[in-house]
């Protein structure tokens, strides 16, 4: 199959379809951290959306999109931010492609598109982590557990909240990194995509 991994700068989900023999390209904005420039497309996904992909696989930014930021939405609906996220989000899940996912986490794409069919978590692909994440799916049935393992402990705050530890230590990075690190994708889940999907 020909596959575009849209918004992937890692290349996690790109290397794994390439293991398995098919042609995968990431592309982003940003230049790839994954090691393979020649699987790269480096620029806007939109204009390659219809260009006759067998699937895509779209990681859209959620940074005005994720419940976590719902303390700033308000001005970001303001300033427009919010909308403009929302209408780059429904243009991948538009795509003109018999095969289509949208990967991100749980926010408010559920009431302002419909609700994800899917909500996974990397515990369940064999990586002891939380990270709940949606999954909007066309031509593809839902991901089956590869490996259920014992999420890490999670970070307590003074105030009682808690927060996956790897999330929380995350926060010492500057918020580039910080957001870089927090949209990769698992290796068990990225290694579950390519096997159940291709």
């Amino acid at each position: 199959m020909r596959i575009l991994l849209a918004c992937e700068e890692s290349q996690a989900v790109t290397k794994e379809f390439r293991e398995r023999g098919h042609e995968a390209y990431s592309c982003d904005l940003y230049d790839q951290s994954g090691g393979h420039p020649e699987w790269h497309i480096k620029g806007d996904v939109l204009p390659l959306r219809n260009q006759g992909w067998d699937m895509i696989i779209a990681f859209p930014p959620c940074t005005h999109l994720a419940s976590s930021g719902a303390a700033w939405f308000e001005t970001k609906r303001a300033d427009g931010r919010q909308q403009e996220a929302i209408d780059f989000f429904m243009a991948l899940a538009a795509a003109d492609c018999p095969k289509v996912v949208i990967e991100n986490p749980v926010g408010i794409m559920s009431s302002q598109w419909r609700k994800p069919d899917q909500i996974i978590q990397p515990y369940m692909f064999g990586d002891a982590y939380e990270k709940r994440t949606c999954l909007w799916l066309k031509g593809v049935n839902p991901l089956k557990p590869t490996n259920i393992v014992k999420p890490e402990a999670r970070t307590i705050y003074a105030s009682g909240k808690t927060m996956p530890k790897w999330y929380a230590d995350a926060w010492s990075k500057s918020p580039k990194e910080r957001s870089i690190i927090r949209s990769k994708t698992f290796p068990g889940i990225a290694k579950a995509m390519a096997q159940q999907w291709g």
